[in-house]
């Protein structure tokens, strides 16, 4: 007879064979180099995860990126800029793309690098090395030097702040030709060297003159500039008056310190501006970064701006889609989702973690449809009672506080199957590096594809979406027809959902993304 631990008939159709590892040395499905790309470039922060070091993601993102065609590389660098709102990513492929021939880099460039804090990031990532030079090259010099003869003077002395390299460093690297007598006077100034004072733009003799007598009006030069100076409350109240809207979200604590909401209506007034639709979306807000502004602010912001961030939210979270059907989401609140979201730096690294992030997402599924089911996981399913009608806030923070454990993500996908539940769309939200219920043969599949072959049984019609909030090149579920692997944690993923659940896309939702722009 044969050997029924390998030939023993198995339920549904055949899985397909792994390929890879992941990072816990568990079977996994690799992506191809389009799909991983894809995936990278809508989570590549470049910091060191739980799973992954920051030069460990480098070498991953440049051996794709060697491995699709130009035209391809554009398009991602493109969509990791304007659809991932990533920084580091777009550099980066943005440098690859100046080394190979062809017109890609031109057509790409102009769309990226559409401030100052682009051009920096590009030009540190070429001089670090990374794409195999240390100097910016001709082509690459000739479009740094056009976007500074194009941009304002306003946009220039944004540019100025931030350093490694400073925009100064940058102007003495490509020496760009000033086409006036105020921008060779403002270049001047920047490096530190002799130029015409009076030809000095209106905006930086502004800002010495105030330097100089503190009671002249604030000028409109980026606040950072002016914080290493003596300022009154008043002058608080006039960069806040001025500010951005991420730039309000991020100095709640700053502006209380200064005592900005002890002005008679001044809280009333910023709130307006928080929870303005027109400027949350221009923002281009992260739901996460509200949540983040809102958990960190101080007992001395006002509760009315603090209710206007949980407004704000509702806005950030309007795409949230009520779909038919039922549903389960499954936030992964194992150990290693208490990695920072982004990573871990230097200096400044995000408070948000991974788990609030699945934990964010989760609720807001609930919220948008009452009916939803949530099943919190890490070695097994972890047992909560959650109340639709809670704010997104609250119950966020009722599945972040679980925590611990190690990952099993088989494990909803089994009590669905025991349960022989009904359902029509599975959501999962983790960092996708199962372990605990490792598989011993590739052949076998992986053990979320067999739970997910069960489930399937009841459930012909059912589809699985995976969203992978760190940077990866594996996944536990193969993509195929009903099953999509997300990279991300934008708003826009909740869409990318409504769009799988409308039969609208199929596994490779990201690269058809990308090629559908037009670089």
């Amino acid at each position: 007879m044969a050997n029924k631990s390998v030939f023993a008939t198995m339920a549904g159709k055949l899985l397909p064979r792994t390929d890879t590892r992941n990072h816990e040395g568990a079977q996994a499905y690799s992506l191809s180099p389009r799909q991983a790309l894809a995936q990278l470039a809508a989570t590549g922060t470049f910091n060191a995860t739980f799973y992954a070091g920051a030069r460990e993601q480098l070498t991953e993102v440049l051996e794709l990126a060697w491995q699709v065609e130009p035209e391809f590389l554009a398009k991602t660098a493109v969509f990791a800029f304007e659809r991932g709102y990533m920084k580091d990513m777009p550099a980066l492929l943005l440098a690859v793309l100046s080394c190979l021939h062809g017109d890609e880099f031109g057509r790409a460039f102009p769309r990226i690098v559409r401030n100052g804090r682009m051009l920096r990031n590009f030009v540190q990532v070429m001089r670090s090395g990374a794409t195999g030079r240390k100097s910016l090259g001709t082509r690459p010099k000739r479009f740094v030097q056009a976007w500074l003869e194009q941009a304002s003077d306003v946009e220039i002395m944004r540019a100025a702040v931030g350093n490694e390299p400073s925009l100064a460093d940058v102007i003495k690297m490509v020496h760009p030709k000033p086409t006036s007598a105020a921008r060779a006077a403002l270049y001047g100034y920047l490096i530190g060297k002799p130029h015409d004072v009076l030809a000095l733009p209106e905006l930086v003799k502004a800002f010495e003159a105030f330097k100089r007598d503190p009671s002249l009006p604030v000028p409109a030069v980026p606040f950072q500039m002016l914080t290493a100076l003596p300022l009154t409350r008043e002058h608080w109240v006039a960069i806040a008056e001025t500010a951005g809207w991420q730039m309000l979200r991020q100095n709640l604590n700053s502006f209380a310190r200064n005592g900005v909401f002890e002005v008679e209506g001044f809280a009333e007034r910023l709130a307006r501006r928080l929870r303005n639709p027109d400027e949350i979306r221009r923002a281009r807000v992260f739901p996460y970064q509200l949540m983040v502004a809102f958990t960190t602010a101080d007992a001395a912001v006002p509760k009315v701006v603090k209710e206007a961030l949980q407004d704000a939210m509702d806005v950030a979270l309007a795409n949230v889609p009520a779909i038919d059907g039922r549903i389960v989401v499954c936030p992964d609140v194992s150990g290693s989702m208490s990695s920072p979201v982004t990573g871990h730096r230097q200096s400044a690294t995000s408070k948000v973690r991974c788990i609030d992030v699945a934990a964010l997402v989760a609720a807001a599924f609930l919220r948008a449809n009452r009916t939803a089911r949530v099943l919190p996981f890490e070695q097994a399913v972890v047992e909560i009672d959650l109340n639709p009608r809670d704010a997104v806030m609250t119950n966020a923070a009722r599945l972040a506080a679980i925590g611990g454990g190690g990952t099993n993500c088989s494990a909803p996908l089994e009590r669905l199957a025991q349960e022989q539940a009904k359902v029509d769309l599975v959501v999962f939200v983790s960092d996708n590096q199962s372990w605990v219920d490792a598989t011993a043969h590739a052949h076998q599949g992986t053990a979320t594809m067999q739970a997910w072959n069960k489930v399937k049984l009841s459930n012909p019609q059912a589809k699985l979406v995976c969203i992978d909030i760190q940077p990866t090149t594996t996944t536990q579920a193969k993509g195929q027809a009903d099953i999509l692997n997300v990279g991300g944690f934008s708003d826009q993923v909740f869409e990318v959902i409504a769009t799988m659940a409308r039969a609208e896309t199929g596994a490779d939702h990201w690269v058809e993304q990308i090629e559908a722009i037009t670089v």
